[in-house]
């Protein structure tokens, strides 16, 4: 992925957080989830997952928090054949 690609997608995932900074904390994460699960295709969430593998540098915390709540798309290594 080239770092371009990777600081847009860093770019609007936190973004994303940011909006839902203001709902109550305990429906922020599940927000940030919810809205990635729902608008982004797997390609994008594959790649959010890269980044998030390598340590999530640049994502916002609550990007962190609602990462085990994001559906993680299959490889093509994890793919049924």
């Amino acid at each position: 992925m080239s770092h371009d690609t990777q600081s847009k997608l860093i770019y609007m995932a936190n973004q994303i957080a940011t909006f839902f900074k203001s709902q109550p904390e305990s429906e922020a994460a599940q927000g940030v989830a919810t809205h990635i699960n729902k608008f982004w295709e797997p390609r994008m969430r594959r790649q959010l997952f890269e980044i998030i593998d390598q340590g999530g540098h640049g994502l916002s915390p609550l990007v962190a928090q609602a990462a085990p709540l994001i559906k993680r798309p299959e490889t093509a290594a994890t793919a049924p054949h």
